[in-house]
């Protein structure tokens, strides 16, 4: 994963690389389907509220729209990282109850570690670095069945996710956990500072502090970056009108989803939904 904390539309291509995992000091985002793949040690993410550890050979697959940081990771650790463009996956022969899970912002891994995943990983690796474009195309239909196949497998959250967790985690960091399950629960709300404060028992500038501390980023950034996520999900997977997506996902007004929309994602709403739609529509 990238140290850049912006959300990227520019490049909506599939893309593939190997590097060695780092703690990232924010979170970023983006519209790919990521999947991640660690070769040796172990990491850590944090990820729409909630802390994930994964090891070695156990494939890790989210939507990148959801505000995600690695915060712990061994040293010297080599990871391949997979982005299948979102319309890619939504054109995907999957079960619809698999890819709302992976849009809701499910973070989804094997039930458990097969050697053949590092053994793929590296083939695709070295192809998507040398071959020319045939041999490319084979990278993808790979990546692609091997998501389909991960999702007729029994895909789960990894071992040790779930409900924000407290124990021997910095009390900012347990705080920011608790206020992103408030925010996950609460966006579609005219949220304010304030009103998070209230919510969560605490002082509104512990709030700003802690997120800052913990994520890089003020409490109303990560906010809008969430609520604009939930709106690429109800884009791609219902029919519900643009406005009625805009205010159902807390933005106080219309001008003001469409300008945000616009400048973080580089397509209009309905751009955007109708790209996904002539993806679908071209099939796998």
């Amino acid at each position: 994963m990238e140290e850049d904390n912006e959300f990227r539309l520019v490049d909506r291509h599939f893309q593939l690389e190997q590097h060695i995992a780092h703690r990232m000091a924010a979170p970023h985002w983006h519209e790919h389907i990521e999947i991640n793949l660690l070769l040796s040690g172990t990491m850590t993410y944090l990820f729409n509220g909630r802390s994930a550890a994964v090891a070695a050979g156990q494939l890790v697959l989210f939507w990148a729209a959801i505000p995600h940081q690695t915060i712990a990771v061994s040293a010297g650790a080599p990871l391949v990282c997979v982005y299948l463009p979102l319309a890619d996956f939504l054109a995907l022969p999957l079960q619809r109850q698999t890819r709302r899970a992976v849009l809701q912002g499910d973070l989804l891994s094997a039930t458990e570690p097969d050697p053949l995943d590092t053994l793929m990983a590296g083939r695709w690796v070295r192809e998507w670095e040398t071959a020319d474009s045939v041999r490319r195309q084979l990278v993808i239909d790979e990546v692609k069945l091997r998501v389909r196949r991960l999702a007729l497998d029994g895909a789960r959250p990894p071992a040790g996710s779930g409900a924000p967790a407290g124990g021997s985690k910095p009390l900012a960091h347990q705080r920011v956990e608790a206020l992103i399950e408030l925010i996950n629960r609460h966006y579609a709300e005219a949220l304010s500072l304030g009103q998070l404060a209230a919510l969560a028992g605490v002082h509104a500038s512990t709030i700003n502090r802690d997120f800052r501390a913990v994520l890089g980023l003020t409490m109303n950034e990560y906010l809008m970056r969430y609520r604009l996520a939930r709106s690429m999900h109800l884009l791609a997977e219902t029919e519900e009108p643009v406005l009625q997506i805009a205010y159902g996902c807390g933005f106080g007004s219309a001008s003001r989803f469409y300008e945000l929309f616009r400048a973080r994602v580089g397509a209009t709403p309905r751009q955007f939904r109708a790209r996904l739609r002539d993806a679908e529509a071209a099939g796998p």
